[in-house]
């Protein structure tokens, strides 16, 4: 069965971290393309060690938006 998760990834110093929004599952590449390959190692090893976790899932993916706020 497949599944679409979303990722978000992010510069840390040296590395990419990527994280996903559904699972909370994280992992870090040196690349983007790395750490979204590991990401998806992450969470396909998550769902190994929590088969039950698939009952909940969505086959649609989430909607990701943004938002502006003045902060002073």
């Amino acid at each position: 069965m497949s599944y679409k998760f979303t990722a978000i990834i992010n510069k840390e110093s040296k590395w990419y971290v990527a994280h996903c929004v559904e699972l909370g599952v994280v992992s870090q590449g040196k690349t983007i393309e790395g750490a979204q390959k590991n990401l998806k190692e992450a969470v396909e090893l998550y769902l190994e060690d929590n088969p039950k976790v698939k009952t909940y899932l969505s086959k649609v993916p989430s909607l990701i938006t943004t938002f502006e706020l003045q902060y002073r």
